[in-house]
């Protein structure tokens, strides 16, 4: 049997893929995490999250700034600063995310794997 449920149908009725649509995929974890202390600026944020090219970061911003998980706060200076930080729907999936590491560091332990 097939399910052809639209990605909308299962966000609004489905807890583990709404969830998704906030932490899901290879970036949004190490975003929020870099986060989780307070404001950092998009050096900061590309430099904390290894790998992730400067589109692709901007991509990421956009889309949890439009998901109301974090704050964009630019200043009018020259030359421009930004600094992003959680909103207070961004802060409530901090435990989340601790829980997440706590259980990649455990498993990491029993694979014999060092983890930073």
């Amino acid at each position: 049997m097939e399910n052809n449920f639209s990605q909308e149908y299962l966000i609004e009725r489905c807890p583990v893929q709404h969830t998704l649509q906030f932490i899901g995929g290879k970036w949004r974890i190490g975003i929020l995490w870099s986060m989780k202390d307070g404001c950092r600026r998009f050096g900061e944020l590309k430099k904390d999250v290894l790998g992730i090219s400067e589109k692709m970061l901007i991509q990421e911003l956009r889309h949890l700034e439009g998901a109301d998980i974090i704050h964009r706060n630019a200043y009018a200076t020259i030359p421009p600063k930004v600094e992003y930080s959680l909103t207070e729907r961004g802060l409530s999936l901090i435990p989340v995310l601790m829980d997440i590491v706590a259980w990649g560091y455990s498993d990491m332990k029993k694979k014999g794997f060092s983890g930073s």
